[in-house]
């Protein structure tokens, strides 16, 4: 049986506004953010505001609208950072590394020959975050 939706998650506490975040997107149903503990420069997630743990037991009317912007985020990092290519990541479960319990998608800007750096728990400096948050506001604003 699935565990049920813990509405004290951080990422429901950043779609609140009871904890800060650096937004790069945000429109009546989904909100982008930067990861604080990237694997990589540019590293966005992308949150859908209805609440559910992860794609196992998502509500089907979450995903257009959320892979919609997943798509316009990964365009918009891509340019943003000059990368190469761009790595799509969604976790359900424990077993799969899933470590928040809100359904999310990871979006990470990639270089030739630059490996994604571990998950772990190493946060990034609040002025790097925000100044590269502005580089892919930039680039989603065309």
């Amino acid at each position: 049986m699935a565990e049920a939706y813990d509405p004290g998650n951080i990422f429901a506490k950043i779609l609140r506004g009871e904890i800060p975040s650096h937004r790069v997107y945000e429109d009546d149903a989904v909100v982008a953010f930067m990861d604080v503990m990237p694997q990589g420069t540019g590293h966005t997630l992308v949150v859908p505001k209805a609440p559910s743990r992860n794609m196992l037991d998502a509500d089907p009317a979450t995903f257009g609208p959320l892979f919609t912007v997943v798509q316009k985020v990964a365009v918009a990092v891509k340019k943003a950072f000059n990368a190469d290519g761009v790595t799509i990541m969604q976790f359900n479960e424990p077993a799969s590394g899933q470590t928040v319990y809100h359904l999310h998608v990871h979006v990470v800007p990639r270089f030739e020959g630059v490996p994604l750096k571990p998950h772990s728990g190493q946060m990034e400096k609040p002025e790097v975050l925000a100044e590269n948050a502005g580089k892919i506001r930039a680039a989603l604003a065309g």
